[in-house]
């Protein structure tokens, strides 16, 4: 299954409104919560909000945007996504891959066989997890004592059957 690139990229959902000022906070979907530090705008809905300043908490993200100047203003953002345009995100690193270009990636073995499509990718901390929910539910950690090749070009990710993982690896 090929995906096909998307004009905006997801960086965080919002979050409950922060003081009295129409500040906001933000639900990080990025593995560097530092790079909220650059943002000029975001794109919530089919709006695009200037960003007047940033402030970093442990977990998430602080927004100040651009006319909203009382909780009460952002209460219809709540648990909406938060964008940039795909060409104003970070860049990547060899070997790193942007949430939204794995997930609807088909996976298959090793051996060629079919397992399912990435339906989410979980956070953990430690690594990520991709989930595969059809054709039966699979999390499979990605490492790459796993995960022995993501081509996005084929659109698959290709791992070691399930039954040879060593969490000892």
């Amino acid at each position: 299954m090929k995906k096909t690139t998307l004009e905006h990229m997801v960086i965080g959902c919002v979050g409950k409104p922060h003081g009295v000022r129409g500040e906001v906070k933000i639900i990080p979907r990025t593995d560097d919560l530092r790079r909220f530090r650059k943002l000029r705008y975001v794109i919530i809905g089919e709006t695009e909000y200037d960003v007047e300043f940033v402030k970093l908490q442990a977990d998430r993200a602080i927004l100040k945007l651009q006319g909203m100047e009382k909780p009460e203003d952002l209460l219809p953002l709540r648990d909406l996504d938060v964008m940039v345009r795909r060409e104003d995100a970070v860049k990547k690193k060899p070997g790193e891959y942007f949430i939204d270009e794995l997930k609807g990636l088909a996976v298959e073995d090793t051996n060629g066989e079919a397992l399912g499509v990435v339906y989410e990718v979980l956070t953990t901390g430690a690594n990520d997890v991709y989930w595969i929910k059809e054709p039966k539910e699979l999390l499979i950690p990605a490492l790459k004592t796993i995960v022995t090749a993501v081509r996005l070009d084929e659109g698959k990710i290709v791992i070691r059957p399930p039954k040879e993982w060593n969490y000892e690896d």
